[in-house]
């Protein structure tokens, strides 16, 4: 375990704000954090932080900070059809969906590139092109904070929904996540949905349909779209893509015939960066921050220190999209 007192939260939050921290325990094995836990009084405020690529801090914090650092991976069971691997969770994602992509393990390969650790993807239930965790999440093992027990919660008791689960919500900074256990298969289990992936790989031989051209590809299509968190400050999304009912988009869609959505068992997602960019707001600079010129979704920080700036850039934009269409966007973004 490594502790410090006062420190910036700036190398650890990938938006680079400059923060200051009261409290800073670097967690690296399970029984480090429930020593950890019997010396943090009872009402003190905590953060659980893994990569730190889905959260904006917006002012000091005095509480404490438990960086999640548990590394390790094993196989704990294998079948004919499927491989169970443990990661520590706080092994880097993409990291780790190369090494199930090289051993040709088959299922997380679109999450490619997706920044932070291996904790944080059950809590945000994270997905891209067509895939998303909650598919392949076998159990979240860890130690709930407010008793300093053990548990392990598998798939069905981590209530997944659309970047949402049990420890986004109900256990927010209560559950320590420890290891995340992946279920992937060992036979060759392709997702080529996504429309840009399909066009790519519709005209190429079976020989060149394989794992690792799809990460390959899933990669040049981030990289097209979205920022390097390490050259230019950001989260990735900051909104998560509205819900709306058949009956609302239709009259949206009569007004708005370009309009891009998604049908969903629920109703229809609509696109949140669609909608910020009818806007107005794709490409704008101001005061070291702004939106991403190449995606309207991505909120980016040009060289403030200060996530309050950033912060009260998405409550514009949400209040434009509220005015223009009548949609309340959602943070897919914690913030502090």
């Amino acid at each position: 375990m490594i502790f410090k007192n006062n420190i910036s939260i700036k190398k650890y939050n990938s938006f680079k704000v400059d923060h200051k921290i009261k409290k800073f325990y670097r967690i690296q094995s399970k029984e480090e954090m429930i020593k950890v836990k019997k010396s943090i009084s009872k009402n003190e405020k905590i953060i659980i932080l893994g990569g730190g690529s889905n959260i904006l801090f917006t002012k000091n914090f005095n509480g404490s900070i438990l960086y999640n650092n548990i590394l390790g991976k094993e196989i704990i069971k294998e079948t004919k059809k499927n491989i169970y691997i443990k990661f520590g969770a706080g092994e880097n994602w993409d990291k780790s969906v190369e090494f199930c992509v090289k051993n040709k393990w088959y299922g997380i390969e679109n999450l490619s590139l997706i920044p932070g650790s291996v904790g944080a993807a059950p809590i945000q239930n994270i997905g891209a092109y067509g895939t998303e965790i909650k598919d392949y999440i076998y159990e979240v093992s860890g130690i709930n904070l407010s008793n300093g027990k053990s548990q392990i919660y598998e798939n069905k008791l981590c209530n997944f929904s659309y970047r949402n689960s049990i420890f986004k919500r109900k256990l927010k900074n209560i559950f320590f996540i420890t290891h995340v256990t992946i279920k992937l298969s060992k036979s060759k289990k392709l997702n080529l949905s996504y429309n840009e992936v399909k066009k790519y790989f519709r005209n190429k031989k079976s020989n060149e349909i394989t794992i690792d051209n799809v990460r390959k590809k899933i990669i040049e299509i981030r990289e097209s779209k979205l920022p390097d968190p390490k050259k230019l400050g950001n989260c990735g999304s900051f909104f998560k893509n509205p819900l709306v009912d058949f009956y609302f988009f239709n009259n949206l869609k009569n007004k708005y015939p370009d309009i891009i959505a998604f049908k969903n068992s629920n109703g229809i997602k609509i696109s949140a960066a669609w909608l910020i960019e009818k806007c107005g707001w794709k490409g704008y600079k101001k005061d070291n921050i702004g939106v991403y010129k190449n995606h309207a979704l991505v909120l980016v920080n040009y060289g403030s220190n200060n996530g309050k700036k950033i912060f009260k850039l998405s409550e514009k934009i949400k209040e434009s999209v509220n005015e223009k269409f009548n949609i309340i966007l959602e943070n897919e973004v914690n913030i502090f």
